[in-house]
């Protein structure tokens, strides 16, 4: 069984239909690249499947023994989130508060949590620096940790190579290979670049304005739809 399925689902935004009747499934250790022009609603398809956002129209509904609490989520950072004075152990750790429950504090098996993940993400020894001070690879790797301390299972990221030199980003969809495909972790990403979504994902759901596609990357590169897209079209024009 999926861990989430969208039958017809719509969303509005100021009334103004952006995704209409959008069909798809996120299978355990999937690798989903939701792609797409201007406007086409991935951002708001991606609050959807957080909860943050009611559809409009159709339904989402989450496998049996999937909780959508279990869900790490690394959103689009703003110019004020990336000035944030806190270290980077305080940052990961607090990917834990939805375990934490009603307690005070953060137990011992919390805090040995986000040392695994900085650990497994080459962070460990940034855990005393201050966020803000990071350059922006690292701090998606401080974000990708603290998600991390949030699922097991499911990593739903919003564009996350963002603002990245060419460097940081190869070492990024690296970091993202490992965890999906040595570590099991399902992965749904929104991305901008067709190029690294066509190298590094196993699904693609691709948004526009007048219809979509979704399926694997093999069906999408042989696809009428996916030739559209990839018989020259700058990938830039594509966000």
């Amino acid at each position: 069984m999926p861990l989430m399925t969208c039958e017809e689902v719509s969303f509005s935004y100021e009334n103004e239909t952006v995704v209409k009747e959008v069909s798809f499934a996120i299978q355990k250790g999937d690798y989903l690249c939701i792609i797409g022009e201007n406007g086409t609603g991935k951002t708001t398809l991606m609050k959807g499947l957080l909860g943050l956002k009611k559809p409009s129209g159709g339904k989402i509904s989450v496998g049996e023994d999937f909780k959508s609490t279990e869900i790490g989520y690394v959103p689009q950072q703003t110019i004020a989130q990336k000035d944030f004075p806190a270290s980077v152990y305080e940052v990961v750790l607090s990917g834990c508060l939805n375990q934490r429950g009603l307690l005070p504090g953060y137990n011992r098996k919390n805090k040995e949590r986000a040392n695994s993940n900085m650990e497994l993400l080459g962070i460990s020894h940034l855990s005393k620096k201050c966020y803000r001070n990071l350059s922006g690879g690292q701090q998606q790797r401080v974000l990708l940790a603290r998600s991390l301390c949030a699922t097991t299972s499911l990593l739903l990221l919003d564009e996350p190579t963002t603002g990245l030199d060419p460097v940081a980003t190869a070492e990024f969809y690296s970091i993202v290979d490992k965890l999906n495909q040595e570590h099991g972790i399902t992965i749904v990403m929104v991305s901008h670049a067709i190029k690294e979504s066509i190298e590094h994902a196993k699904s693609i759901l691709h948004l526009s304005h007048q219809s979509y596609f979704f399926g694997s990357v093999e069906a999408y590169q042989g696809s009428a739809f996916g030739k559209r897209f990839l018989g020259g079209k700058n990938d830039d024009s594509l966000n």
